[in-house]
């Protein structure tokens, strides 16, 4: 079983709606897309191209390997399938495994239990080929292979990534609910920011949507920030393969000329806390942080720059009316001191939104948690949109 050489179906899955961004990534790093869904897109590849994606991608969950894909019924045919495999060609008879699974089955109530014929029949056969069983167990440090089963289909997979790849591995400090890091990199990935102008991050909190947009200009790929993937257990691994695509990710590291990023809040605790986790992912000295209300937050003069926001939602009873005044600020703020950037505001909450009193340009639809979010764009215009519109006019008839 080549798995290094030959190609297969590679899921690769993220959180809700994030696959638009993820589909992005994948055309720009030269790979075909077959399928995109709401919460994974396909490709067609070898293990090598998991071990690449593994390094490269900001907005994934898991990059996983399909071993077979068959019709089953019940938990004896799933054993019966398994059983036939060559699993000795990817564990060691003395290593470690681990299951994961997402199952809808009429025949199963308890996904552990499907869970367990699937150890079950990996145990019994490398006993029966090797005389010897690997260890296995719920913690993801070994190989991790990842049961897909719904009604009458089943699919096994190599999950080459273990640990989730939304956490980029520097938020040592994670702050007041802060935004998960693939869905901060789909988010600024989704914006109109050229990486180029100034990026402004008033509320940073934990200093999440800042901290990625500088990774993000400076081409810093997560793969730079985490060391431990579970396809580094399998056999076959060649240590060397990884060691040179890592060496190529600092290859791909750019220094873009007057890069600006600013990072505000009005804690001064939330402001230590962005800092570290800055210094963690490499890039605190392309972040210039300041401890102050939004609305004092310096916006450099430019024409191409995003200033974002990801306000609190009020999620807790009475909070809200407190949050309608800050809504009405940042609608303020947006208009008197943002002329000529792009707003954003990321909410869990459209009815606090109205309080912006800004007509939106686009609404990108996203899910924090069990939260239906948006990310709402709002054009800042230097003048009116009607000046623009008539200096325009003048432009072309000169």
């Amino acid at each position: 079983m080549q798995i290094f050489t030959t190609k297969s179906r590679i899921v690769i899955t993220c959180h809700k709606w994030l696959s638009p961004a993820l589909q992005s990534e994948l055309i720009a790093l030269g790979y075909e897309v077959e399928h995109a869904g709401q919460t994974s897109v396909t490709l067609i590849g070898t293990v090598k191209d998991c071990i690449r994606l593994n390094l490269h991608l900001r907005c994934a969950s898991q990059v996983m390997y399909s071993l077979k894909s068959f019709p089953c019924n019940n938990p004896d045919e799933l054993y019966n399938e398994l059983i036939s495999i060559h699993w000795e060609e990817l564990i060691a008879p003395d290593g470690y495994f681990s299951v994961t699974s997402n199952v809808s089955n009429p025949t199963i109530s308890n996904g552990l239990f499907a869970n367990l014929r699937v150890k079950d029949a990996i145990v019994d056969y490398m006993r029966n080929k090797t005389n010897q069983r690997p260890s296995t167990g719920s913690e993801l440090k070994g190989v991790v292979f990842n049961l897909f089963w719904k009604y009458n289909e089943a699919e096994i997979f190599i999950d080459t990534s273990g640990e989730t790849l939304t956490k980029h591995g520097y938020r040592k400090l994670p702050g007041k609910a802060p935004m998960l890091e693939a869905l901060a990199a789909a988010s600024i990935l989704s914006t109109r920011w050229d990486k180029e102008g100034p990026f402004i991050n008033p509320m940073c909190g934990s200093g999440t949507l800042a901290i990625e947009a500088a990774l993000i200009a400076t081409n810093r790929t997560p793969g730079l920030l985490r060391s431990q993937y579970a396809f580094m257990h399998l056999q076959g691994y060649d240590p060397a393969f990884y060691t040179a695509e890592r060496k190529g990710l600092e290859g791909l590291i750019k220094q873009p000329a007057g890069l600006k990023i600013i990072a505000t809040d009005i804690s001064s605790a939330a402001v230590t806390t962005a800092k570290t986790n800055a210094e963690a992912a490499g890039v605190a000295h392309l972040i210039e942080f300041a401890t102050c209300d939004f609305e004092r937050t310096t916006i450099p003069e430019a024409t191409n720059g995003v200033v974002m926001l990801n306000p609190e939602y009020g999620e807790r009873l009475g909070v809200e009316a407190e949050l309608e005044l800050v809504y009405a600020r940042i609608g303020d703020f947006f208009k008197n001191k943002c002329r000529g950037y792009k707003g954003y505001i990321f909410t869990g909450n459209l009815e606090l939104a109205k309080k912006i009193r800004l007509k939106t340009s686009r609404r990108i639809e996203f899910f924090n948690a069990t939260i239906d979010c948006r990310l709402l764009e709002y054009e800042l215009y230097a003048g009116t949109k009607r000046d623009l519109i008539g200096k325009e006019d003048k432009r072309q008839e000169g």
